[in-house]
């Protein structure tokens, strides 16, 4: 009598190997996509945070008119503000500048001694791996995106 064979065949692990990748060549293109939409997702909710931020500090001190980057936020724990540190937004927007795969920067603060205008952008740290689309928004509060990632100006169409 022949005795009964336990375990797998060297054909049926690969059958086996073989379908797990097709599976993950399928799914890993997929999840890359909804990495960079949720990157994007977060650079629009910053960019507001941003505005609403920059609205509150004009308000706040109306001699001063806008802010940089820096001055809305302030080192954690901000526990003081003032015009320097106003602890309008957290940390990592405001001292490191990148969040989710993008860089966060405002300039083009004109107006003298009162600061009326700005511009804020959000740019992918890597265009097509961490965010395709670059976003921008100024004192209007208007959100806008430019599909090549590279750049944003306001006369780019709004979201």
């Amino acid at each position: 009598m022949r005795k009964q064979q336990k375990g797998f065949s060297l054909i049926e692990l690969l059958i086996v190997v073989a379908i797990i990748l097709i599976i993950a060549a399928i799914a890993i293109p997929n999840l890359l996509r909804s990495r960079m939409a949720a990157n994007e997702a977060s650079a629009v909710g910053s960019l507001r945070t941003i505005d609403t931020a920059e609205m509150t500090y004009s308000t706040t001190y109306p001699s001063i008119g806008y802010a940089n980057l820096s001055s809305l936020g302030g080192a954690a724990p901000c526990t003081s503000a003032s015009s320097t540190s106003s602890c309008l937004i957290d940390d990592v927007l405001s001292t490191v500048g990148t969040k989710s795969g993008y860089g966060f920067t405002i300039n083009n603060l004109t107006g003298a001694p009162v600061i009326v205008t700005y511009t804020s952008t959000a740019l992918p740290s890597v265009v097509g791996q961490s965010g395709q689309r670059a976003f921008c928004s100024d004192q209007s509060g208007v959100i806008r995106y430019n599909a090549t990632g590279t750049g944003c100006a306001p006369g780019d169409p709004a979201l």
